[in-house]
């Protein structure tokens, strides 16, 4: 009988050591985030669930963020452009250009054609601070191309995705 209550015992001390790991590492290192929409397919479904982390605020052009506007909105957006840097689109063609250099984007459902023309006038320098984000489903997209969404303040990121629960694919 005490063998029994020794290993039960060790067993739940195995089991609450576990859920305090995790706790602190969902509460200190990473988040679940839901995608909610479609602006982000065909890298991302609705409903897929992501592994975000804020444990790095440098932000790099391609990386997937989530973003929590001061409106209580939150957003799943393709990082484009930082500060400093210089977005040109050619609507007719379809293209993005970051500093002149027209983008590789096999992220993307296809070319960039929608132009929201609500006045926002390319091409435009983005200020330090700033991110410009768009999504990759870039034709059924609100993102930092209308003056709704705009240029996104880093102070609004919750974190870069690190992993897509649903696919399985680490950014």
């Amino acid at each position: 009988m005490e063998k029994l209550s020794s290993e039960i015992y060790d067993f739940l001390e195995s089991v609450i050591s576990a859920v305090i790991f995790v706790a602190i590492v969902l509460v200190f290192f990473v988040r679940v985030a839901v995608v909610d929409g479609e602006s982000m397919i065909p890298t991302l479904q609705d409903t897929d669930k992501l592994i975000i982390s804020d444990f790095s605020k440098d932000y790099e052009h391609g990386d997937v963020v989530v973003i929590h506007q001061e409106d209580g909105v939150t957003l799943v957006k393709r990082i484009i452009a930082t500060g400093g840097d210089v977005v040109d689109i050619d609507f007719e063609r379809g293209v993005v250009s970051v500093n002149g250099t027209e983008l590789d984007e096999p992220y993307t459902a296809e070319p960039t054609y929608l132009n929201y023309g609500d006045g926002q006038e390319y091409p435009l320098t983005i200020p330090e601070g700033y991110l410009f984000c768009m999504g990759d489903n870039r034709n059924h997209s609100l993102d930092s191309r209308s003056n709704l969404i705009g240029l996104i303040d880093e102070q609004y990121i919750i974190g870069k995705m690190v992993l897509d629960l649903n696919n399985k694919e680490a950014k």
